[in-house]
């Protein structure tokens, strides 16, 4: 049975939205996109890497998806884990919009979510991975289908954009499984249900 992982990136006031780039999620008006960037270290690369290393499948709301999709397709890097795994392994998408996946090895969920996802955990293998999807990531909170949350945590406060946890949210109680620092002061801390 896999253990389904999910990784967040967030900050003190826990924005998920638009790590990456200044475009990657401006929707709602967001105009803060891209703050995750000064902190990017060697320290984030190499916890990054392992975790990838335990992939064996990724699930990804629609949005996470399209961002993702239009990236890391056009690296390649044989030395790196991320873009290696990304474009070799499956991935599943869940989405009720899109008709077709571009991106290799991608496969469409647009029926009971809560049904597939547990079919997918049930398969042998070691880790099924969702990184970011907010939308989905609370579906499969909400269900209890989520066995290890990595969470970053990094020091910026950004006042409004989407949050991982906002209201509706089931409550859960979490055990603290490990906890690290980078060099640029971001935290990481991994927890399972307690």
């Amino acid at each position: 049975m896999r253990k389904l992982t999910l990784t967040a990136f967030m900050t003190l006031d826990g924005v998920v939205q638009g790590p990456g780039t200044a475009v990657e999620d401006t929707s709602g008006g967001f105009d803060k996109g891209g703050w995750l960037m000064p902190f990017a270290d060697a320290d984030m690369d190499e916890i990054v890497n392992e975790w990838f290393l335990q992939a064996d499948d990724f699930l990804f709301g629609r949005r996470t998806y399209e961002i993702f999709a239009a990236h890391w397709p056009n690296v390649v890097d044989e030395d790196n884990p991320v873009p290696t795994r990304l474009n070799k392994l499956p991935k599943y998408v869940v989405s009720t919009t899109l008709t077709s996946l571009e991106w290799s090895n991608s496969y469409l969920i647009s029926g009971d979510v809560v049904e597939e996802v547990a079919r997918l955990k049930a398969q042998p293998g070691n880790e099924l991975q969702v990184h970011g999807s907010g939308v989905l990531a609370r579906t499969l909170i909400e269900h209890g289908l989520v066995d290890e949350y990595r969470l970053w945590s990094f020091p910026i406060f950004l006042g409004s954009g989407k949050r991982m946890f906002e209201g509706g949210s089931v409550p859960r109680t979490l055990k603290l499984v490990t906890s690290r620092t980078t060099s640029t002061g971001a935290m990481v801390h991994t927890y399972q249900p307690a």
